[in-house]
């Protein structure tokens, strides 16, 4: 919904609880509303103190995108400069979306301290925003494009008439060359094919002659002349020959192990 160029209707009706900014004598306070670059002030309410009445109208055109309102509230002054009382802001939120807005709103000084409160009452015609926002919405005859033409049908097409002139047949495409071999960019290899493997026999395992001997001399070897194998510890025959006392000897003479009692 745009809200460029419709007109806002501003009624500052009066302030309650100012801020006095007179010692001796009573203020005198009026309102200044500012939208954009418009600018309204109400007349000096002589002597109006701390709750001053206006009841003055105002017809504000309103911009898109703009949708707050700038009061302040001033005390004139005859010689010297205008003492500000207040200032704040007016949402203008509630009264676009409904139409109609009573409030009071409240005003600071410049340190943010409470100066008093202002009293609008605004009004906004919203039925004719949102026939504006309708007949911008419905689409005109020269808005709908022209649509496609219509295909003819079997009983409006026209027969197929085969004409006096009569069109040679299209040549028959040239015949395509037999697919040549691509010569061999590689030329024969220069070196010889590898000598064949030889075939190795299989021989058993382990060789018959086990464990091989060393330097070609018999396995064992053989006990010198006059010499028996093993060799005999302490020069005495083994086994020894019988009739000969056993080893280890006996701790007393008989027969091992002695015959029980």
């Amino acid at each position: 919904m745009s809200i460029q160029g419709q007109l806002l209707e501003v009624r500052v009706t009066g302030c309650r609880k100012l801020r006095d900014t007179e010692f001796f004598t009573r203020q005198d306070p009026y309102v200044r509303i500012e939208y954009g670059s418009n600018k309204f002030s109400t007349r000096t309410c002589t002597d109006g103190g701390r709750n001053p009445t206006f009841d003055e109208k105002f017809r504000i055109p309103l911009i898109e995108g703009l949708r707050e309102l700038n009061i302040s509230v001033w005390n004139s002054n005859t010689l010297t400069h205008d003492d500000l009382i207040g200032s704040g802001r007016v949402q203008l939120h509630k009264v676009l979306t409904c139409g109609y807005d009573d409030s009071s709103w409240p005003i600071q000084t410049r340190h943010m301290r409470s100066a008093g409160e202002l009293t609008l009452v605004m009004h906004f015609d919203v039925s004719a925003v949102n026939k504006m926002g309708k007949s911008a919405a419905t689409p005109t005859t020269h808005s709908v494009p022209p649509g496609p033409a219509p295909m003819p049908t079997l009983a409006s097409a026209v027969p197929y008439t085969a004409s006096s002139h009569s069109y040679a047949p299209p040549a028959g495409y040239p015949t395509i060359a037999p697919y040549q071999a691509y010569p061999n960019p590689y030329p024969a290899s220069a070196y010889p094919h590898p000598p064949p493997q030889q075939v190795r026999e299989h021989t058993a395992y382990p060789p018959t002659t086990y464990p091989p001997q060393p330097y070609g001399e018999p396995y064992p070897p053989q006990p010198l002349h006059g010499q028996t194998y093993p060799p005999q510890s302490y020069g005495q025959p083994y086994p020894p020959p019988s009739g000969q006392p056993t080893y280890p000897p006996a701790p007393y003479p008989g027969t091992y192990p002695p015959a029980p009692y």
